[in-house]
């Protein structure tokens, strides 16, 4: 497993129910304000006890996937938590998380260039 994406999945661990992060969140989190591509590649192969689904889009919305059904799985996850979903968008005036301790740059060359 990459550095990077043991140290995104550390954090989305953090996030607590009823809170969403974005992907740029999470990346600026780290030190990579920049990397929130990156980000999303970690959580396209996240182990399935992360808390995938706490993870939005900057407009906080739910991300278009291939598998459609795991577009639906994260909006009645994120509902049974409380979160309340319009339209597919998260309010994230109300449920963004902000992150309470920062987390600790990772140092990567391949994301120096970022």
């Amino acid at each position: 497993m990459k550095a990077f994406h043991a140290a995104v999945y550390r954090l989305v661990r953090q996030v607590p129910r009823g809170r969403v992060v974005t992907y740029g969140q999470v990346a600026a989190l780290l030190g990579y304000p920049r990397a929130a591509r990156a980000v999303g590649q970690a959580m396209r192969l996240c182990p399935p006890s992360l808390p995938w689904h706490r993870v939005v889009n900057a407009r906080g919305g739910i991300s278009v996937r291939g598998n459609v059904g795991s577009m639906l799985t994260q909006r009645i996850m994120l509902e049974q938590e409380g979160v309340r979903v319009r339209r597919g968008r998260v309010a994230l005036g109300s449920y963004r998380w902000s992150g309470g301790r920062r987390g600790r740059p990772v140092r990567l060359a391949a994301l120096e260039r970022l």
